[in-house]
């Protein structure tokens, strides 16, 4: 039984030798190149997708550097200080949307966008003042470099920061303590979404893919396959395998991506929004 590898080589040049290449970045994205890269090597004998985390900065630094053939982003590059977009090679291959999550026993079910601000810049700290029971509310948020903190500070901070509080590189993690923890809040990728935790409605609007792919639900970001480069080899052979019907068809829809296909808009890398 083929057994799906899951390091990552930090300071070492990745070789693209046809045998095994490297995918690193955003744990939003991990589930599925994780699910399309165990299906590949099961078909090509001998052909290997190491797949790990680290945050879509890790992911852009590390593909810019040379030391991975592919940088998992929920980022645009050029949205990320430091990185040199005009090096890399983008590969959209879904789009993930992300939705606030809460501990099941904090008492409400909708909160308006403006609320979900203050709570996260600290202006609003019991969940009594919107709704909710007599119960402080504990602050979760992504790492610093978080493609999902990046486009969740974007669409609902604004422009504002972010109340210091306690910081987790692992989405899977996030989702445990906001399951374990009396009124804790925090936001994670539809695809993380379990029985084990509450999601939220804005403005009465529900998180769902249809609502993303009409822009309705506005807390949405493509997700990103970078290379230095055009890619080569079996690179290029994987990269060709994420776009085929096997993958946007099956694997994105079932670990609850969207293919960028069903997109009904389309958003710039400045966040402006075209219909398509």
């Amino acid at each position: 039984m083929l057994v799906s590898l899951a390091f990552l080589f930090v300071g070492c040049k990745g070789v693209d030798n046809g045998e095994s290449i490297n995918a690193v970045g955003s744990s939003a994205m991990q589930p599925l190149v994780e699910a399309a890269g165990e299906q590949y090597s099961g078909k090509n004998i001998g052909k290997f997708i190491n797949v790990q985390g680290g945050g879509s900065g890790t992911g852009l630094s590390q593909v810019q550097s040379g030391a991975v053939e592919i940088g998992n982003s929920d980022l645009f590059a050029e949205e990320k200080d430091g990185i040199d977009s005009k090096v890399l090679v983008d590969h959209r291959v879904a789009v993930v949307g992300l939705t606030p999550i809460v501990n099941k026993e904090v008492g409400i079910k909708d909160i308006s966008m403006d609320n979900l601000k203050k709570i996260f810049t600290g202006k609003v700290t019991n969940w009594k003042e919107v709704g909710g029971k007599d119960q402080e509310i504990v602050l979760i948020n992504r790492a610093a470099g978080s493609g999902s903190r990046y486009t969740f500070e974007q669409w609902v901070l604004k422009g504002d920061k972010a109340k210091n509080s306690q910081e987790q590189e692992s989405t899977g993690m996030v989702r445990q303590i906001v399951s374990t923890t009396p009124g804790a809040i925090s936001y994670v990728a539809f695809s993380y979404v379990t029985k084990d935790v509450a999601t939220l409605t804005i403005d009465g609007v529900a998180p769902t893919e249809e609502n993303v792919m009409s822009n309705k639900w506005v807390i949405w970001s493509y997700e990103h396959m970078y290379t230095k480069g055009e890619p080569k080899g079996l690179t290029k052979e994987f990269l060709k395998y994420m776009e085929s019907d096997e993958v946007q068809h099956d694997i994105v829809p079932q670990l609850g991506y969207i293919p960028v296909s069903k997109m009904k808009v389309e958003r710039d890398v400045k966040g402006n929004v075209i219909s398509n």
